[in-house]
């Protein structure tokens, strides 16, 4: 009888430090958590063990309190560990989601002790065995989220790496604890949805500790995408996941150093991707994203253009948060709505780019100049400006070869007003940078690097032609675009020049036909026959079975879709199959042409 105060008095205490304040009895200490006190003479060793059971929830639940304070907005964590933010490092919107959602977890805990101390004053008679049965529930909870916990800190999960730590941990076969991390999990949805819909609606980018999974900025060579995504159809005409990566793949032309890098403005965070998003959604995301960004930051006549999501922002962002209260997370639902929402961007894009840019005549000019669809013109360009550009250029030399290329425009009657203005050729020579550094010429491929180049053999080889793109066609013939377009023009420009100076080898054989040849100039006609039929062919066969037939198939799959993105891709597609099939990419073919 004379124990029972103390008992109670125990189990008070008890109470009490399970729900975070220790004290005589049981103990804290940081690296063991909660203790029980060895001198209590009334407990039975049963008893102990007990309560050494409590102690460990109660040590759990100290330490997620101390997360939760060291990370969320509602404490000041300075008051009682001022020292530990600067240690851990970690922040960020997706912590705090995770901290609101893993104390709402804790909720039911705390109600748990609540309930057991009106029980305790209602009935001084309870043991310690009914408090371990009413907190039976949380000895396989708190462990379990606790290794989540510890996996943050150890880790420094930051970010939407946080959503694939939860997700992971939370596919376990133990009812309560996916239950208890998938309610986390919708709290840090509710993160990731609102950047979703500040990008996808408005273009905004909100993301200051770089947490989300899109970024500003060109891509660091992402890591390779799941094996088992390759043949996933994007929803882009048919297009799986690997042709998308097949058409824009030009890495072997990267290799070759011979292609500026590409500049994109935005690009993908692939290690912050959850894995239970695809990356082909990603990359539907980042489309959105950037076109509405594009879109909203060079409309300078709305009047005309109009929203580019057709003013069903509203819908959509309804849409996206009838989503982010579901309590899980649905694949289908969410790529849906993605889809729904590129489908509008890209159908907008699509009218803008073919009906009110004209992106057909606009192919067409790209063809004619940088293609050499206009022949007359550069074999008239040509025997006006090889005696400019058979020696090394100089910092007149542009100048002088522009005025030709004027010329040879007139003399075959090209006199577009309009168009010539938006052409200019280029020559690089040494020291042409430095002085250019302070402002380049609008349309122009910028220097792919600053480091001392070659200094050129002759200006043929330093030729190059630019296009100022007009809005909104510069998502489409971007500087790296033009600068691969640059490739093509100086190689089927070498060709042009090849045989054109073969035909002039055939007309002085014709001259001289009637002198008495040796034995060595028959030798040197002979040769001039074999290079004739090369370059013959050659020319015959860059300009109708390479050229002509994939415009041809451009035009057609342009034709033949309402969607900006399969446009994208089936230009791409074009100008991978130029670069490939006209033997761009062969040295021994580059060097036969320039020793020629």
């Amino acid at each position: 009888v004379t124990g029972l105060p103390s008992f109670i008095d125990m189990i008070h205490e008890l109470l009490l430090a399970l729900s975070g304040y220790p004290g005589t009895i049981f103990t804290w200490n940081k690296r063991t958590g909660l203790q029980v006190s060895q001198d209590l003479p009334f407990l039975h060793p049963s008893e102990t063990s007990v309560l050494n059971r409590l102690c460990k929830l109660g040590s759990d639940y100290i330490r997620f309190t101390e997360f939760i304070e060291q990370h969320t907005g509602h404490v000041h964590p300075q008051e009682h560990h001022s020292s530990q933010p600067s240690q851990t490092g970690l922040h960020g919107i997706y912590l705090r989601a995770f901290c609101t959602g893993l104390d709402s977890m804790l909720q039911p805990y705390r109600q748990a002790l609540l309930d057991l101390e009106q029980e305790f004053l209602g009935d001084p008679h309870l043991t310690i065995s009914h408090v371990n049965y009413k907190l039976d529930q949380f000895q396989l909870l708190f462990p379990s989220v606790m290794v989540v916990v510890e996996t943050i800190k150890s880790q420094k999960i930051h970010g939407c790496q946080i959503l694939e730590t939860v997700y992971k941990h939370s596919c376990g076969g133990l009812p309560p604890v996916r239950m208890a991390l998938e309610k986390i999990l919708a709290v840090c949805h509710g993160v990731m949805y609102k950047q979703l819909a500040a990008w996808m609606l408005h273009g905004l980018l909100l993301d200051q500790s770089e947490e989300f999974f899109v970024k500003q900025g060109p891509s660091a060579g992402g890591a390779a995408a799941n094996q088992e995504e390759e043949e996933e159809d994007l929803g882009l005409g048919g297009l799986s996941g690997k042709q998308l990566r097949e058409l824009q793949d030009l890495r072997l032309i990267e290799e070759e150093n011979m292609l500026a890098p590409s500049l994109q403005q935005f690009s993908l965070r692939t290690e912050m991707l959850p894995s239970y998003i695809p990356i082909r959604v990603a990359e539907k995301i980042l489309f959105v994203g950037e076109s509405v960004q594009m879109f909203e930051n060079h409309n300078h006549s709305p009047s005309r253009a109009g929203s580019i999501l057709k003013h069903q922002e509203d819908m959509f962002a309804a849409e996206l948060h009838r989503l982010k209260q579901q309590p899980l997370f649905s694949l289908v639902d969410f790529e849906n709505l993605i889809d729904r929402i590129r489908s509008t961007v890209a159908e907008h894009l699509w009218t803008l780019m073919v009906e009110e840019a004209d992106l057909l005549e606009q192919l067409k000019i790209i063809k004619d100049f940088y293609l050499l669809g206009r022949g007359e013109l550069y074999q008239v360009f040509i025997d006006l400006a090889q005696h400019m550009l058979k020696t090394p250029p100089t910092a007149v030399t542009e100048h002088d070869v522009n005025v030709a290329f004027q010329q040879a425009a007139h003399k075959v009657l090209l006199d577009d007003d309009n168009l010539l203005p938006l052409l200019h050729l280029t020559v690089d020579y040494q020291g042409k940078d430095g002085k250019e550094a302070s402002g380049p010429r609008d349309g122009a491929t910028p220097p792919q690097d600053t480091s001392p180049r070659e200094v050129p053999p002759t200006g043929w080889a330093a030729l190059g032609l630019t296009y100022k793109v007009q809005w909104p066609l510069h998502i489409l013939f971007t500087p790296a675009v033009l600068e691969k377009y640059n490739v093509v023009f100086r190689y089927l420009l070498s060709v042009r020049r090849v045989q054109s100076q073969l035909q002039h080898c055939w007309a002085l054989q014709m001259q001289r036909k009637h002198l008495k040849s040796s034995q060595t100039d028959a030798v040197k006609w002979r040769l001039r026959n074999h290079m004739a039929f090369l370059i013959d062919n050659l020319q015959y066969y860059l300009q109708v079975d390479v050229l002509e037939s994939q415009f041809s198939q451009l035009l057609q799959q342009i034709n033949s879709t309402r969607d900006f993105e399969s446009i994208r891709l089936a230009h791409d597609h074009f100008l991978s199959n130029l670069l490939a099939q006209s033997f761009i990419l062969l040295k021994d073919d580059q060097t036969a042409l320039k020793l020629t």
